[in-house]
């Protein structure tokens, strides 16, 4: 669950809640009744250990080789498809 932070506009009391996202917003403080404001403040979600950056992962193999396969075996004429398959 999220955590929310928020500041009362009467006494600036700082406080920090845990709730659902689709939990209503606070509107009232608790220690003198005035108005709670949302703050938005920055996140502590750290992204660490390997794998998030694009360095991290090994080279994968260029798909040229298996596209002119494809391409080279698109071309061949129907009766050269039919005479290698009767060869198997």
């Amino acid at each position: 669950m999220p955590i929310y932070e928020y500041e009362c506009t009467k006494c600036s009391d700082n406080f920090e809640i845990t709730q659902k996202i689709t939990d209503k917003p606070l509107k009232k403080c608790s220690k003198c009744g005035g108005k709670l404001q949302k703050i938005i403040s920055n996140t502590s979600f750290v992204l660490k250990g390997t794998g998030w950056y694009k360095t991290d992962y090994a080279a994968k193999p260029k798909e040229g080789s298996k596209k002119e396969e494809k391409s080279s075996e698109a071309q061949k004429k129907p009766s050269e498809k039919i005479s290698e398959t009767a060869a198997k």
